[in-house]
């Protein structure tokens, strides 16, 4: 088995909102032990930090297990209108570092854009000044899946796979947005 390095005790322990005595408890490992190892004044035995990592990776695995599309999702859905422009659209990815948006028509979501879909309509000879008066409407792919806030985390990994992200709802109101890199934070 392959343990992360030391330095990240304290880390994964944060992350599952683990208290340093709940540690402690789990593992056989004293409290100050521990809190010497996270805080680097000690190394550890290789017994402790063995029995540390496997109670981590145990939490951590029954921590995700539970997991809901609304923990991971981020809240902040950046998102363009079905006639706003390519050159609108374009100016929003940059500012913004999203390389795909999903495209509303007013609070209903009904395709997504993407720099790859921007690009591939270049390379296949759409003239740039052409492309950057065109709406969204007209350039745009399928919709990302929408799913509910409770929809495990398992079944929006499987969604990710054919899919660049997958929108959250409550009583059909759009309320987060996933993509690949929000479940790789899990990680």
């Amino acid at each position: 088995m392959k343990f992360p390095d030391v330095s990240e005790i304290k880390r994964l322990r944060k992350s599952i909102d683990l208290t340093q005595v709940e540690l402690a408890n789990l593992s056989g490992v004293s409290q100050s032990t521990i809190a010497k190892i996270e805080r680097g004044g000690m190394s550890g035995s290789y017994e402790s930090i063995i029995s540390i990592f496997r109670v981590l990776q145990d939490e951590v695995g029954k921590h995700r297990q539970g997991m809901k599309a609304i923990d991971v999702a981020s809240r902040e859905v950046v998102s363009v209108q079905v006639n706003e422009k390519v050159k609108r659209i374009s100016e929003i990815m940059r500012e913004t570092g999203y390389s795909q948006l999903p495209v509303f028509e007013g609070p209903h979501p009904v395709g997504s854009v993407s720099e790859y879909g921007v690009l591939m309509l270049l390379k296949d000879g759409t003239r740039m000044e052409d492309l950057a008066e065109k709406d969204a409407g007209s350039i745009m792919d399928e919709m990302f899946p929408v799913v509910s806030e409770q929809t495990p985390i398992e079944t929006v990994t499987s969604l990710l796979s054919n899919s660049h992200a997958v929108l959250t709802a409550r009583r059909g109101e759009i309320t987060g947005i996933i993509t690949s890199s929000d479940v790789l934070k899990l990680i």
